[in-house]
């Protein structure tokens, strides 16, 4: 009978115990992930979005001059996929805790190893990795939720944006890729067919380096692909930067040609007559200077 009513007992935890975890309720502050691509690797952020509500927040809610989470409940996480500069200095990659110090006219930003802290409970200055101060930007209306972006992004270059009320920060971001890069290109270049010699035509074409390099390999990748109008764009653009008109004019009209009857056609044909058109200005110029 003991057995019995132990039986009942356990059984009773346990479906009261999984009728909790299963419950799905509404949260003040809801957890968000970004995961967004940058340089030769990604950005990830997780963060709590706590509201306002109708308080007053910073000077208030979240007083000035005090350790923050950045959100809400657990510390805000940020994890970077390779070495990077955040406003000058130097971070691996890795996962960190994102604190932030709000004051009026400026925020101090912290990295910090206690990732398992809860909120701004077990913080220890000792385990920051690197702090960074950022110039306050005066919104002129409310944003109602704590919201983090990752935004402005080029091959090398984005900023983390802060946002809550009628203020924001914002912390750039650089990675110096250009030796990967290379690496990557160099190592994909050797591999069997299909080879990414568009890929990297475009990459140095529209970091402006290299541009010799960028011609050979995208009239290579039109080898292995000729119907490629988006290609020819690309080589018409080239031949523009290395000074051949007759020939980036060519490119562009073999463009048109080929995108005619794919979804595209329309935007190609626009971006290549606007191509041509510039490039005829830029002839007419010279012509009109040197007479």
């Amino acid at each position: 009978m003991k057995r019995f009513l132990l039986s009942v007992i356990f059984a009773a935890t346990s479906l009261a115990t999984f009728a909790q975890s299963s419950l799905k309720l509404p949260a003040l502050s809801p957890t968000a992930k970004i995961s967004q691509d940058f340089s030769i690797s990604n950005i990830e952020i997780n963060y709590s979005r706590p509201s306002m509500r109708g308080r007053k927040i910073f000077g208030d809610v979240v007083p000035y001059g005090k350790i923050w989470r950045t959100g809400a409940n657990a510390a805000t996480k940020v994890r970077f996929g390779e070495d990077v500069e955040i406003a000058g200095q130097k971070v691996k990659a890795g996962e960190y805790a994102m604190y932030t110090m709000p004051d009026k006219d400026q925020w101090r930003v912290i990295l910090n190893t206690g990732l398992g802290n809860w909120g701004a409970d077990g913080y220890s200055k000792e385990n920051d990795v690197a702090r960074f101060t950022v110039k306050v930007i005066n919104l002129q209306e409310d944003v109602q939720t704590f919201t983090i972006n990752v935004t402005d992004l080029t091959y090398t270059t984005c900023k983390i944006e802060m946002v809550w009320e009628r203020t924001k920060v914002v912390l750039p971001v650089t990675a110096r890729n250009s030796e990967a890069v290379e690496t990557n290109i160099d190592k994909a270049i050797n591999h069997p067919q299909p080879l990414p010699y568009f890929s990297a035509a475009n990459y140095y074409y529209e970091t402006n380096q290299k541009t010799d390099i960028a011609s050979s390999y995208v009239n290579k990748a039109l080898e292995q692909d000729p119907k490629a109008f988006y290609m020819w764009y690309l080589k018409a653009r080239i031949e523009r930067r290395k000074g051949n008109n007759d020939e980036a004019i060519s490119a562009a009209k073999k463009s048109m040609e080929m995108a005619k009857g794919s979804a595209n056609e329309a935007e190609y044909i626009a971006n290549n007559t606007k191509l041509i058109d510039e490039i005829n200005k830029s002839i007419r110029h010279k012509q009109d200077i040197d007479r």
